[in-house]
């Protein structure tokens, strides 16, 4: 389903992607994921997302952020928000959806296939004014946990869907070696 010669954007939902992997059990090596997609077109543009909650003393995905900002990703990085219910219980609030499409609308002109990582329905709209651009759109998140993390609107709606698992042997990290 890709051509070499069609301009690919990746859109990835950081915390979609993470949660889907580590369900099958394993880790994106995200140098290798960008590597497999640079063969399967011209990539122009590589985009991570994800919101962090400064308030913690450190954030866990801060060193991978920063190194994806060095290697060729395009890293929005939105804060959490905090709030009380009404039960008096602490609730943590965060969405990245309005970057991404933002963005993906913005490319749109300039690309023929985008590849989201996200199994949220709410991302449906979005491919469907890409393909009413003239865009293609790919949708890659995992059927095989359990439950799905796809949401059936979105796999309906997109030309395409790849199984995370699928694409496993090419974009896990390999475990480090202890010495």
């Amino acid at each position: 389903m890709f051509y070499k010669d069609e301009r690919l954007a990746l859109f990835i939902d950081g915390s979609g992607l993470h949660s889907a992997a580590r369900s099958l059990g394993f880790e994106i090596d995200y140098k290798n994921l960008r590597a497999e997609f640079g063969r399967r077109g011209r990539l122009v543009r590589s985009a991570y997302y994800a919101c962090v909650n400064e308030a913690e003393e450190f954030v866990p995905i801060k060193p991978l952020m920063d190194w994806l900002g060095y290697n060729g990703y395009a890293v929005t990085c939105k804060p959490v928000r905090e709030f009380i219910e009404p039960g008096g219980r602490k609730k943590i609030k965060g969405s990245i959806g309005i970057e991404l499409t933002v963005d993906a609308m913005t490319m749109a002109p300039h690309i023929d296939h985008a590849v989201i990582f996200s199994g949220d329905g709410d991302y449906r709209p979005l491919v469907e004014a890409l393909q009413r651009q003239g865009v293609r759109v790919s949708i890659v998140c995992t059927m095989k946990s359990n439950p799905p993390m796809i949401s059936d609107e979105l796999r309906r709606q997109a030309d395409n869907f790849i199984d995370v698992d699928d694409l496993r042997e090419a974009i896990c990290r390999s475990p480090r070696v202890q010495e």
